[in-house]
């Protein structure tokens, strides 16, 4: 249903159960018996643990890692995973108790709203392959006290940051975060996980951390590089080792925070032909000291590529995946086709960077490949039984690019 793109319940119930469909997918997946009604996946889902549908994805995922698939993407030695939330969908429907509420609209008519809101997380690599990893879904009962009754996106962190270590204890992680994650708390839980972390830092953000990093940099003036880096001009300055206090749960406590600033131009041609000159500027703060030798992979490799799952938010929503239809009113439902989706995702992301099929992506498009194959499947093309079956038999090994 996710890996041929289809919109709908109604429009997998037309398209796949015709009998030609059926029977080429009976022949490209000798184990499957019958297709089942799309309402009827509908009343399964209501009915099982979903979680075992996402838990199979991260089975998968655990499998090309064991098979070292991903080696030759790593930063620092360590899988970059981003993290980020995203609005899943919203209405006037109080559909069930776990939807999130706000109040939307002018003061003099404003009206509640209920939404579904998820902490996605991926692994984001630097030739662009982004791999669709956890979810965490915030839900209006998982809030803090009888005051604070919905669930946020802090408390959802610390849960799916905990899930991502049950699942992978020994795995050497860098999180890349945005500037929502600059804060005291989330950056001692990364150190208390043992794991790495780049962190957007906002002008507005960490006021002392600011101030103590334009104290110290005119005391470290080696700690500066400038390098060309494609068709940009890079300047990047940092101040290791600043002491950050903060108080959490009644106490102090501190941090020794690093911070890298990336000032950056080059140029374009504009809609009028000619030639401006564009500025930018980005910070994070780093768990390791930077130094000449790690700057460019920790921020042009590493925190720089966080924008991958912000890409595959745009792929999910408007590029055939339907992040954002409602396929249940039903909580249970609902996540278990949201778990179906990202696993397609990750399934099609694999056959995207993949050696057998890159040259094929790169003449037809993703879109475009996809359309071919739900053609294919629809039609009496796959008459040579013989080859097929051959090549199944044939020993698989996955190539990514």
């Amino acid at each position: 249903m996710f890996v041929y793109q289809f919109s709908s319940r109604r429009e997998v119930n037309r398209e796949m159960t015709r009998a030609q469909f059926q029977a080429n997918l009976q022949l490209l997946f000798p184990e499957l018996e019958n297709l089942p009604h799309a309402d009827t996946l509908y009343r399964l889902l209501e009915k099982i643990d979903v979680t075992q549908i996402e838990q199979s994805h991260i089975e998968l995922i655990q499998h090309l890692i064991r098979g070292k698939k991903f080696r030759k993407y790593l930063i620092n030695n360590c899988y970059p995973i981003a993290l980020d939330g995203s609005q899943k969908l919203a209405g006037d429907l109080l559909w069930d108790g776990n939807l999130l509420q706000r109040r939307v609209g002018k003061k003099e008519d404003d009206k509640t709203q209920y939404y579904v809101y998820v902490i996605e997380t991926s692994l984001v690599f630097n030739n662009g392959m982004t791999i669709p990893f956890l979810s965490e879904f915030l839900e209006h009962a998982a809030g803090a006290s009888e005051e604070d009754k919905q669930d946020c996106e802090m408390r959802a962190f610390h849960r799916i940051v905990e899930r991502i270590k049950a699942f992978f204890p020994r795995l050497p992680i860098m999180l890349l975060l945005d500037g929502l994650y600059a804060n005291g708390p989330a950056i001692a839980r990364c150190e208390s996980l043992n794991w790495q972390y780049m962190i957007v830092l906002k002008d507005n953000s960490l006021p002392t951390v600011w101030r103590e990093a334009a104290e110290l940099r005119g005391y470290q003036p080696k700690n500066q590089m400038n390098q060309r880096w494609g068709n940009r001009q890079q300047n990047f300055w940092w101040v290791n080792a600043i002491e950050y206090e903060f108080k959490h749960d009644g106490s102090t406590k501190f941090l020794n925070l690093h911070l890298v600033v990336c000032e950056e131009q080059w140029e374009k041609v504009d809609e009028q032909g000619e030639v401006i000159t564009i500025t930018s500027r980005h910070a994070w703060l780093s768990s390791r000291s930077i130094s000449h030798d790690n700057v460019h992979e920790r921020c042009n490799l590493g925190a720089r590529h966080r924008w991958g799952i912000e890409a595959g938010f745009l792929v999910e929503k408007h590029q055939g995946y339907s992040y954002e239809h409602v396929f249940a009113l039903n909580w249970n439902a609902m996540k278990g086709y949201h778990f179906l989706m990202r696993l397609a995702h990750l399934l099609n992301t694999l056959s995207r960077f993949s050696r057998a099929m890159s040259g094929f992506i790169r003449q037809y498009g993703v879109r475009g490949t996809l359309s071919f194959i739900r053609q294919t499947c629809a039609a009496p093309w796959l008459d040579n039984i013989e080859r097929i079956e051959a090549s199944l038999n044939r020993p698989f090994q996955l190539q990514l690019e």
